[in-house]
């Protein structure tokens, strides 16, 4: 099955065409190393993916491209000197969801990377982040989108990606203050209602943010409130829509997830429990 992008247009010959006409396998992989790791250190990178050096296509990332996206966004802490991070990404069936997996990134969670990459306009793929030693991970996201944008050949959208990662710096922030789950669900919800807050004043909309945060339980600062606030507006930017179903999508992901992981979390009790049985009947057998 071919997967594609939607949404995007890209010129060929002087037509507009859009780049749901063009397509990538599922399977399809990239690698995107950090410039400044030494050899030892992507050797130690290569054997956290599990690959061997030129099994696959290997892209650079510098501190240059990092700083292309974040400078501005993050706090100059979070994007440093150097680019460490390094990512390798699996393109998936149409309809699979966005797997993350991650080692030696100590601010950045998976679902943090899953929000924002869905914002940028990734779905459906399998992405690893590691680093020879703990980083942020903020620098990440753009190791997956040049990857993700070579595989298919074609740019994502400046303003997406833009917006995904002043979507995951925001939640990073507001994560060290309420916890991350509280804070990606708190985001969740607001892109859940991008419709309404349209057409709010941002008083309504800081209003609709203070209640949210007092369902989950969790009191936020104004300075955090605004800072919500501005991410709304960027969000309100793309197709509100297809930013919804997207999440719909995301939502209905993780439940079968998590209803397979009950499955085998239950079956495997019931086999632990069929041996514990058969184990006490043989001691009581043999033990009188």
């Amino acid at each position: 099955m071919r997967r594609y992008l939607a949404g995007l247009l890209v010129i060929i010959m002087g037509i507009m065409i859009p780049v749901s006409a063009l397509a990538a396998e599922a399977g399809a992989q990239r690698v995107a190393i950090g410039a400044n790791l030494d050899e030892t250190q992507i050797a130690q990178v290569y054997s956290d993916f599990g690959l061997t050096r030129g099994s696959v296509t290997e892209l650079t990332v510098t501190n240059a491209d990092e700083r292309a996206y974040l400078e501005g966004i993050a706090d100059e802490s979070k994007i440093g000197s150097m680019a460490i991070s390094c990512v390798y990404i699996t393109i998936l069936d149409e309809g699979e969801g966005l797997f993350i997996d991650t080692n030696n990134i100590n601010w950045c969670t998976d679902e943090m990377y899953v929000n924002a990459l869905t914002t940028a306009g990734i779905t459906d793929a399998k992405v690893m982040v590691t680093a020879p030693f703990a980083v942020s991970g903020t620098a990440a996201l753009t190791g997956i989108y040049k990857a993700y944008e070579d595989i298919y050949g074609v740019e994502l959208s400046a303003l997406a990606k833009s917006i995904g990662v002043e979507e995951l710096i925001t939640t990073g922030e507001l994560s060290e203050y309420i916890g991350s789950e509280e804070a990606t669900e708190i985001i969740n919800e607001l892109k859940g209602i991008l419709d309404n807050t349209q057409n709010m004043t941002d008083s309504d909309v800081l209003a609709e943010i203070d209640r949210i945060a007092e369902e989950y339980n969790v009191k936020i600062t104004d300075a955090q409130a605004n800072q919500l606030l501005g991410l709304c507006r960027q969000l309100e930017k793309l197709d509100t829509d297809e930013l919804k179903q997207k999440l719909i999508t995301m939502t209905e992901t993780v439940e079968k997830a998590t209803k397979v992981k009950q499955t085998i979390s239950e079956t495997a009790e019931k086999v632990k429990d069929f041996f514990v049985s058969v184990g006490t009947f043989f001691t009581n057998l043999f033990g009188k």
